[in-house]
């Protein structure tokens, strides 16, 4: 059993970078605008951000665009302490087609998804090394839907794989995830009701 709090890990590197004057550089994977909003607003205080929107997962091609567009307007109305900027990785939905295959009838929340996260943080881990990145880490664990322990694992597993720090996350925590329903109201955000697959979106109609 995984009773690790992640949160308080967080703080207590924050706090070491706020003794040291240190700001960090952060590569951040962004699953979508809603759950980057509290994110950002949060770490930005801390850490120079990239913003990295990488998500093969999603379909149709057109609902991919629209995430897109809302986070690059976000960031650009957000007002930071330190610089944010964002970068879009390829978008292949073949990339997570292969990587679903044989998986496709497993319920939401299952292997599948854990597949899917690491497909995500690992194109982010490698860019985060070959960007000089002091850490990395995903959004994806602001979701009350999401395995928080899972991804930190993963992430853990990436850092030791690419040899850049994975920094630990439970972003619901601290009121994260009803902070990001106000940040996506102020700033009218579009908040899809599907994870993003055509997976999720078939067990949500079910």
């Amino acid at each position: 059993m995984n009773n690790r709090n992640y949160q308080r890990e967080l703080d207590a590197l924050i706090t070491g970078f706020e003794k040291e004057n240190k700001v960090p550089r952060l590569f951040l994977h962004s699953c979508c605008a809603p759950c980057s909003s509290y994110v950002l607003e949060y770490l930005s205080k801390y850490f120079e951000i990239t913003v990295f929107f990488y998500n093969p997962n999603i379909s149709p091609k057109e609902e991919y665009e629209k995430r897109v567009e809302e986070i690059r307007r976000m960031i650009g109305e957000m007002n930071f302490i330190h610089p944010v900027k964002l970068v879009e990785g390829t978008y292949d939905p073949q990339i997570f087609f292969r990587m679903a295959k044989g998986l496709e009838q497993v319920p939401e929340g299952g292997e599948r998804c854990f597949r899917c996260y690491r497909l995500r943080m690992e194109e982010a881990a490698k860019l985060a090394k070959e960007g000089g990145y002091d850490y990395f880490t995903t959004t994806l664990s602001i979701s009350p839907l999401k395995n928080a322990p899972k991804i930190n694992e993963i992430g853990e597993e990436l850092a030791e794989i690419y040899g850049v720090a994975h920094l630990p996350s439970d972003f619901k925590k601290k009121n994260g995830y009803k902070r990001s329903i106000e940040l996506s109201g102020e700033h009218h955000l579009y908040r899809q009701d599907y994870c993003g697959c055509v997976f999720s979106k078939r067990d949500r109609n079910e």
